[in-house]
């Protein structure tokens, strides 16, 4: 039986539809999208809450309050095949990150910083942390990092902490 071009390009057609819909379904239920996490923060008003904040949102600042380095650490471990931790460390594909909080951005010697980190100026705050571990392409928008970022709130909490403790004298908590 020969087939005519018609009848080829209709069943390839097909055949092809048919293959984005399985795929489609396959990961569909591969893929496991979780929930927007929003964290809710009761606080009676006292003298410290009238005085002008300098320190990350509250949102944060709960967050770090019931947060571990520890889990921090085993989440981190991602980051490990990119940066080193050790004080003294070399720089890899990204900067070494020993007492990175409170440290000037894009300022580690001898990395090579993107332009869009350079111009975000500052230190890193715990406010502005928690911003770049979410999606460091929103944050500095032409950044060269390639991560992702950390979706849960509480991870990046917990990271938050665990970058805090590789200090010899870590930055007070927010």
């Amino acid at each position: 039986m020969k087939f005519t071009f018609p009848q080829m390009f209709g069943a390839a057609l097909v055949i092809t539809l048919w293959l984005i819909w399985v795929g489609n379904i396959i990961g569909n239920a591969l893929v496991h999208v979780d929930e927007v996490e929003v964290a809710a923060v009761t606080a009676e008003p006292n003298e410290a809450s009238k005085a002008p904040a300098k320190a990350a949102p509250a949102g944060i600042a709960a967050l770090l309050a019931s947060a571990s380095a520890e889990a921090g650490g085993k989440q981190f471990k991602k980051c490990k095949a990119c940066h080193t931790t050790n004080q003294g460390g070399k720089n890899r594909v990204g900067p070494n990150l020993w007492d990175v909080v409170g440290q000037a951005k894009a300022a580690r010697p001898g990395f090579r910083f993107s332009d869009a980190l350079k111009g975000k100026g500052g230190a890193w705050t715990y406010d502005d942390l928690d911003l770049y571990l979410t999606k460091p392409k929103d944050f500095a928008p032409g950044t060269k990092m390639s991560f992702a970022g950390l979706k849960k709130a509480a991870d990046r909490a917990n990271v938050i902490l665990y970058l805090r403790s590789l200090s010899e004298s870590p930055k007070p908590l927010p």
